[in-house]
């Protein structure tokens, strides 16, 4: 699916990925701000926490995501059950 259908996906309250994004365990996520959040608006972000990877010092944690053109134009974009 496009980044449109993905985006989609996000505001309806799914996680998705990029099927060719590097490494697996992967995903993003929208978060909609409440009362004891420091952020006003809603922003997406991305988790790594479960990133699979023969690399022993890639970073593993969850922080704020920013599309690339890239990611933006890819078709290859899934939803997370």
């Amino acid at each position: 699916m496009d980044f449109g259908n993905a985006l989609n996906a996000l505001k309806a309250g799914k996680k998705c990925r990029r099927a060719g994004w590097n490494g697996k365990g992967i995903y993003i996520e929208m978060q909609r701000p409440d009362e004891h959040s420091k952020m006003t608006l809603p922003y997406i972000y991305i988790v790594t926490t479960q990133l699979i990877t023969d690399n022993p010092a890639a970073p593993k944690g969850v922080v704020p995501w920013l599309a690339s053109q890239t990611d933006m134009l890819a078709e290859d974009w899934e939803i997370i059950e």
